[in-house]
């Protein structure tokens, strides 16, 4: 999508904090965090909200690779939050699937 802004980071035009990459996912430092660890990660195939994706295989690949980040590069042993926005009205900002991971400190509810 070529004005999405996480497809111009995911492509490299955009600089961000990255801390994770693979075939399937990147993930980088969120610019405005919520917590001492806020971390984003995005498919890189481009769906711009959960209720979007009719692939069931994407999610789970998300969420798995949603917690290695949390547990082997993060190291948040001690616990974290993952967290979805689906649309303006659930707080979603940029219209490209993702998944924020919030740790570092016990996380209100």
């Amino acid at each position: 999508m070529p004005d999405c802004l996480f497809c111009k980071i995911i492509a490299g035009d955009i600089p961000s904090g990255k801390v994770y990459e693979d075939e399937d996912v990147y993930a980088f430092k969120d610019i405005h965090p919520k917590a001492p660890t806020h971390v984003l990660v995005i498919p890189k195939q481009h769906v711009a909200t959960l209720s979007d994706c009719d692939d069931p295989a994407l999610i789970g690949m998300l969420m798995d690779r949603v917690r290695k980040i949390a547990d082997e590069v993060l190291n948040l042993a001690a616990g974290y939050r993952v967290v979805i926005n689906v649309r303006e009205g659930g707080g979603q900002e940029v219209f490209h699937l993702h998944a924020h991971i919030l740790g570092g400190k016990k996380l209100p509810f």
